[in-house]
C-alpha cells in the first residue's frame, strides 16, 4: 500500500460495488475515498476505509451537477476522481460531462456515444456491425403492448431497455429480470410492469438453454488514449435468485478466452471507448456461440473478482487519469474466487462439476476473497451486520432457488 493524498477518489452509490471500489483505492494507495448517495446501505456502513456523505435526490437532474460541484469546492487542494457504482450515475455524469470536467477527471465516454449503446435495441445494432452473436430479441412497446408477439419460442426473457426508469418505478412483483414460461404468463407481466410508472420498452429475449455456470462477465478499462489497458473474464458459478438480485453474480472464478477478449477490445477501441466496460453475456452450447446481453458504461457491481485475482481494477483508472503512469495491455489470467454468500449456499446451490471443483480447490490453496470482509476495516459492529446479511443468503437461496435456472 502506497498512501497518497494528492488525489481524492468520490464515488457515487453505496451498494458492494462502492465498498468494493473504495477498498480498492485504500488497498492501493490508503486513501480514504468519498462515497457520496442517497442513503448508506449496509455495504458502505460502519466503515473505516472511506468516508460517507449523504445527498438526497443525488440521482436527479437538479441536484446533481450543484451538489457534486459544491463536492469539489470543499477540495480546493486535491485532485478529483468522479466514478459511478451505478447505471443511473454513470449515465448522469455523462449527460453532465462538459459542466464537471472543470471540478473533476471524467473517465466516460460522451453522450453521442451513450445514446448508440444505452438501449439494450440500439446495442444489439452495434453487435450485429461487430459480428457479436445476441439472443433473438423482440422490442415491445407502451403503445404496441397488447397485440405484442415475437417470432421465437418460449420461455422468453423480459427486461426493461431503460434500467434507470425501471429502477425507479415499483410495482408488486417486481423483478430484475422476468422469465415467462407461455403466453399468459408474459402477458400478465407486461401488464403489471406498463401499470406502473415504467413506460419505456422492454426488450423479449429467448431464453439461452443453461443454468448460472454458462454465464460470463467481462470488465475492461480503456485508458484516456483509447487503448484498452485492462480485460478480465469470469465465469459465474452461481448467481443470487431474489426478485431484487436476479441476474446479479453471487460467486466468479477467474477464466481466460483470448479470442473473445480480442474481438472486444477491438470493439471498444473502434467506437472510441474510455472509462470501465462491463459485459454480461451467456455461453450457447447449442451453436458454441458467446451471447451477448448487454454492456454497461461502468465497472460490473461484481468487477472486485478482477481486483482480488491481482489486477486492482481502481489501480488502472487512478494511475491514468490522476498519476499519468503509462500503462501496457494486460489479460487477466490469475485464478480466484469471489463470492458474496456463505461457502455452505455455494456448495449446496452450485452446479456440481469442474467449475465447484475448481472452486474447493481454490478454498484451499486461501484464493478466495468476500470482499465486504476487508481486516484494514474492522469493527465488531460491521462484523455483526455483515454475518447477518451474510447468513440470509441461507433463507434467501432456499426460499427462491430453482434449479432449472428460470426464475
Amino acid at each position: 500500500m502506497t498512501l497518497n493524498n494528492s488525489f481524492l477518489p468520490i464515488l457515487l452509490g453505496s451498494d458492494m460495488n462502492a465498498y468494493g471500489m473504495a477498498r480498492a483505492f485504500h488497498e492501493a494507495y490508503g486513501i480514504k475515498p468519498l462515497v457520496l448517495g442517497r442513503m448508506n446501505l449496509s455495504a458502505t456502513q460502519d466503515s473505516k476505509i472511506l468516508d460517507f456523505q449523504v445527498i438526497p435526490r443525488l440521482n436527479e437532474q437538479d441536484v446533481f451537477v450543484p451538489a457534486l460541484i459544491k463536492v469539489a469546492s470543499e477540495h480546493p487542494n486535491q485532485k478529483l476522481l468522479l466514478l459511478a457504482c451505478g447505471d443511473d450515475y454513470a449515465k448522469l455524469i455523462i449527460k453532465n460531462k462538459q459542466e464537471l470536467l472543470p471540478h473533476f477527471a471524467v473517465p466516460y465516454i460522451d453522450e453521442s456515444l451513450m445514446e448508440r449503446i444505452v438501449l439494450k435495441e440500439n446495442f444489439y445494432e452495434i453487435c450485429e456491425q461487430y459480428g457479436f452473436s445476441y439472443p433473438k430479441t423482440a422490442l415491445c412497446t407502451f403503445e404496441n403492448k397488447d397485440e405484442f408477439n415475437m417470432d421465437f419460442t418460449y420461455p422468453i426473457i423480459i427486461k426493461a431497455s431503460n434500467s434507470v426508469a425501471y429502477w425507479n418505478c415499483s410495482f408488486p412483483g417486481k423483478k430484475k429480470v422476468f422469465v415467462a414460461h407461455d403466453l399468459a404468463e408474459k402477458n400478465a407481466i407486461i401488464k403489471a410492469i406498463y401499470e406502473s410508472t415504467y413506460k419505456d420498452n422492454l426488450t423479449i429475449q429467448e431464453f439461452i438453454p443453461g443454468d448460472d455456470s454458462f454465464m460470463r462477465v467481462l470488465n475492461a478499462y480503456v485508458g484516456k488514449d483509447g487503448k484498452v489497458k485492462l480485460m478480465s473474464l469470469g465465469n459465474p458459478i452461481l448467481e443470487e435468485h431474489s426478485p431484487e438480485g436476479i441476474g446479479s453474480y453471487a460467486a466468479i472464478i477467474n477464466t481466460f478466452d483470448e479470442a473473445l477478449l480480442d474481438k472486444v477490445r477491438f470493439f471498444l477501441e473502434d467506437i472510441g471507448y474510455n472509462g470501465f466496460a462491463n459485459f454480461d453475456m451467456k455461453y450457447d452450447s447449442r451453436d458454441g456461440e458467446y451471447k451477448l446481453f448487454e454492456i454497461n458504461l461502468r465497472n460490473g457491481r461484481s468487477s472486485y473478482y478482477v481486483t482480488a485475482s491481482g489486477h486492482n481494477l481502481m489501480q488502472y483508472v487512478a494511475d491514468d487519469h490522476m498519476l499519468n503512469i503509462p500503462q501496457q495491455l494486460t489479460y487477466a489470467k490469475d485464478k480466484h474466487l469471489w463470492m458474496i454468500i456463505p461457502k455452505g449456499v455455494l456448495f449446496k446451490y452450485g452446479k456440481e462439476g469442474p467449475l465447484l471443483d475448481e472452486a474447493r480447490q481454490l478454498i484451499e490453496e486461501g484464493k478466495v476473497t468476500n470482499h465486504l470482509y476487508y481486516s484494514e476495516d474492522f469493527s465488531p459492529k460491521r462484523w455483526v451486520k455483515l454475518t447477518l446479511n451474510n447468513l440470509n443468503y441461507y433463507r434467501k437461496y432456499k426460499k427462491y432457488f430453482n434449479n432449472k435456472g428460470l426464475s
